[in-house]
């Protein structure tokens, strides 16, 4: 049974059609070389709120993937994280701290990125929120991509391999 993912782009200048979405289509063929089911980004505006919201229809809808770009970082409607807050039942931090770590070796702006992952129970789901760039996005892509399957199997009550 192939698994099934979602991207979502957070981004006002985007959901407004003021910019073209960039991060977004790169975590799809990311997930979709590794053989998720993934349709193209949905896009969302910045807020608590519109990204809570995905997150539910995303995971409501039986997706057990989702990967958020942008609003990680410390602008004023940078409020990805904390509309994922919301929605996880559980933190990963290892993932989110991992990125981070690879994102600072990169670009030292890379560890002002406020992302977070974790796991969504009854839904078994996984959460991860990536920046909005696409090159971060590209480097964060085989980081969650080297966990997920293992994440997915645990939480569908998978042995410890």
């Amino acid at each position: 049974m192939q698994r099934t993912a979602r991207v979502i782009t957070v981004s006002d200048r985007s959901a407004a059609g003021e910019r073209a979405d960039a991060a977004g289509p790169v975590a799809v063929a990311a997930l979709q070389a590794a053989g998720f089911a993934c349709p193209d980004a949905m896009i969302v505006p910045d807020g608590v709120d519109s990204v809570e919201q995905a997150l539910r229809d995303a995971v409501a809808g039986g997706v057990s993937l989702v990967v958020t770009t942008g609003g990680t970082g410390v602008g004023p409607r940078d409020l990805t994280p904390e509309g994922t807050r919301r929605v996880l039942t559980r933190e990963v931090p290892g993932i989110a701290e991992e990125l981070r770590r690879r994102g600072a070796a990169a670009k030292p702006a890379g560890m002002l990125s406020r992302g977070l992952a974790g796991v969504v129970d009854g839904a078994g789901a996984l959460v991860v929120n990536l920046p909005g760039s696409p090159r971060a996005v590209e480097e964060g892509m085989p980081v969650v991509l080297s966990v997920a399957a293992h994440v997915l199997d645990q939480l569908a009550g998978g042995d410890h391999a």
